[in-house]
């Protein structure tokens, strides 16, 4: 099989890029040959002797708007005049102009358009307008790539309805969820001194952009207020947040663990007692499958994608994630019952144990193999 890759950038970053990263190792492992048309890829990916990577440069375009039309343009020049050497074509969203074999949706923006927490709607500026811009062009043009992909696939089941939404028929859609490093993200026993934590106490956890309400650290603050046995760890990059004065305003600061950016959250997870992300908007995120793995209890809210994996046994899903009310009950039932956050804890990690990167990208290869039987 001879199969290419368009996306931005294939490493082991955020998701789309950790997706593209996995689902190309897997094609090393099988034997195949691999185009990546990415701006960038991981040092041990162009090593390989499989590997073909079509450097699209975009680096001197002052704009993400702008240099994503580019690199889109770019791709798709490459492939109208290569296209005829390829099994299969798999990309993800705009990120080129000609049709594909499979698209992967990772992030629908027209959906993130309607959120009333996103940018335009708080800020009526240059920088709101920008943003407005920006998804309204991306919401026009990954209908139209939706709708030329032989399959769609879909990285959670929020993500398949807003798929539906748009138009995209329902047999055309596949779901198969973002995975997680199993050797990275496990249980195990960190001792809080080392990060600055306090002992003795229940301990949760958010980790997120800490610029942007859409992760919702803000109602769980409110909620906080009337849990006070309850600390609460913070990670995230502190620059520009304004959450470190609400703590302070709230009067919540010797309770509120603000640890910065970490690249060690892995050890974090080891050190607390539950999860708490009621997030406004997310498509599918890592970090719900990563505290899963590492065996702890989730809080979280239903418009958070990857939210229909958790399960009444391993932790609790809020229908509003405005709610302060429903939250704050949440927040007590966990921090009140050990017994109960060790049996959702276990429970989590048994289902995180079958979202494997290497189960994920099987699932794609499998979508790749049924294109190209005859």
């Amino acid at each position: 099989m001879k199969l290419a890759i368009v996306t931005r950038n294939i490493i082991k970053g955020d998701g789309q890029s950790r997706v593209n990263y996995e689902i190309a190792q897997e094609a090393i492992r099988r034997g195949y040959q691999v185009t990546l048309l990415a701006s960038c890829i991981a040092p041990e990916l162009q090593r390989s002797h499989q590997i073909n990577w079509i450097n699209i440069s975009v680096k001197r375009w002052p704009s993400q708007l702008l240099s994503s039309k580019i690199f889109s343009w770019r791709s798709a020049k490459w492939l109208r005049q290569h296209r005829h050497e390829l099994d299969v074509v798999q990309v993800n969203g705009t990120n080129t102009e000609v049709p594909s074999d499979i698209n992967a949706a990772h992030f629908i923006h027209s959906s993130w358009l309607r959120s009333p927490v996103h940018p335009w709607r708080l800020r009526r500026n240059f920088s709101g307008a920008y943003q407005w811009l920006y998804t309204i062009l991306n919401a026009q043009q990954e209908k139209k790539a939706f709708c030329q992909a032989k399959i769609v696939v879909a990285v959670s089941e929020k993500v398949k309805q807003e798929l539906m939404d748009l138009g995209i028929p329902k047999e055309q859609i596949r779901v198969i969820f973002n995975g997680v490093d199993l050797d990275e993200f496990s249980p195990g026993f960190v001792e809080r001194s080392s990060l600055g934590l306090p002992e003795e106490v229940p301990l949760a956890l958010f980790v997120g952009d800490l610029r942007t309400p859409r992760k919702n650290l803000d109602t769980v603050l409110n909620a906080l207020i009337d849990v006070p046995e309850l600390h609460l760890a913070v990670v995230g990059s502190l620059e520009k947040s304004p959450y470190p004065q609400l703590a302070k305003e709230l009067a919540l600061s010797e309770r509120v663990h603000f640890l910065g950016y970490r690249s060690d959250v892995s050890n974090v997870m080891k050190a607390v007692d539950f999860f708490v992300f009621p997030s406004r908007y997310e498509a599918c995120t890592l970090v719900l499958l990563e505290a899963m793995a590492t065996g702890l209890p989730i809080i979280t809210a239903i418009t958070a994608g990857g939210s229909e994996m958790i399960t009444p046994d391993c932790g609790i899903v809020l229908p509003d994630s405005e709610d302060t009310a429903a939250l704050t009950q949440a927040l007590t039932k966990l921090t009140h019952d050990r017994i109960l956050r060790l049996q959702m804890g276990h429970s989590a990690m048994t289902i995180a144990q079958h979202h494997s990167w290497r189960k994920m990208a099987q699932s794609y290869f499998d979508l790749f193999e049924a294109l190209v039987e005859p």
